[in-house]
């Protein structure tokens, strides 16, 4: 990815509602942040959930993305995304119109609670991995090694790449 600021990796989950729209609302607000730069969108995929209550099952996405806003200010600026879907957090991995988070951001390690990079569980979650895996072949997790090696240990099952698709503004 070139162009000014950091390169990032978001992924995008919605089980509540117009999912494809929603995703694709998600997009579009993301694409709109005056300080981020779409550069890339996977494609869909249909998935199962992990944890947490029984729940519909999410469709995901990855985005790539530039941006010069620092690792807490884009954090600021997803959770308003995720508001204006009306993102609600009351139980932990429930279910949720929109949820977004920071995969990476520059290969930057952190151990911040409010903000751990690369996201803590990123590297054993086939929902992140596989349609990360689609958009970059040869993306690399910081700390935890190459995305294709890590989707492979992490399988498959219930991750399916659906025939709908998103679009970069």
């Amino acid at each position: 990815m070139t162009g000014p600021g950091e390169n990032c990796v978001l992924a995008l989950g919605s089980n509540l509602g117009h999912r494809l729209d929603i995703l694709q609302g998600a997009v579009d607000a993301v694409a709109g942040l005056p300080d981020v730069h779409v550069i890339a969108v996977s494609p869909v995929y249909e998935t199962v959930p992990v944890g947490g209550p029984e729940q519909p099952d999410y469709l995901n996405a990855v985005l790539l993305a530039r941006t010069t806003l620092a690792p807490r200010d884009l954090l600021a600026a997803l959770h308003e995304v995720e508001a204006a879907f009306d993102r609600v957090r009351l139980v932990h991995w429930g279910p949720r119109t929109l949820d977004i988070d920071i995969i990476t951001y520059d290969g930057a390690l952190s151990e911040d609670p409010e903000l751990t990079l690369p996201h803590p569980r990123a590297h054993e979650r086939a929902f992140v991995l596989a349609p990360w895996h689609d958009v970059d072949p040869a993306a690399v997790l910081p700390g935890h090694g190459a995305v294709a090696a890590l989707l492979a240990a992490a399988g498959s099952a219930g991750v399916q790449r659906s025939t709908q698709e998103l679009t970069i503004p």
